[in-house]
């Protein structure tokens, strides 16, 4: 069975660089650490970690090639503690999110142990362009 890419289809065209996009997101699907998104408004969404144990200063939000990626990473305090249970993960992480054109990365907040990360999609005028025919 042929695997049916967005280049093959006839009507889709400059399409390529969206389809790599999709395939590097769907590659860093891990679980952790756990979020929602949430529509705010027609045009304004928030993403929520939950980043309990992290602080402001273990986390680094970036826009790199169209791709919001928010990594988490705790610095080792130094002390010799000895742990009889270890429940609560202290691992770095990263999570992707593909970002469509127009959408504006706004303000990051920590609250509660919980990463709000706002978006905004600024919307594109409709531009309607006639192209003259010339004669041959």
């Amino acid at each position: 069975m042929t695997k049916m890419t967005l280049g093959s289809y006839p009507h889709m065209l400059g399409f390529e660089q969206l389809e790599r996009l999709l395939e590097r997101t769907a590659k860093s699907s891990e679980g952790y650490p756990p979020f929602n998104i949430e529509q705010r408004s027609d045009d304004a969404y928030r993403i929520t970690l939950a980043v309990a144990g992290f602080s402001e200063n273990d986390l680094s939000i970036t826009v790199e090639d169209r791709q919001l990626v928010i990594r988490g990473r705790q610095r080792d305090d130094g002390s010799e503690r000895i742990f009889l249970h270890r429940g609560i993960a202290s691992r770095q992480f990263q999570r992707s999110f593909v970002l469509a054109d127009g959408v504006e990365v706004g303000e990051a907040v920590m609250e509660n142990g919980l990463l709000h990360v706002d978006l905004t999609i600024s919307r594109p005028e409709t531009v309607v362009q006639t192209i003259s025919i010339r004669k041959g």
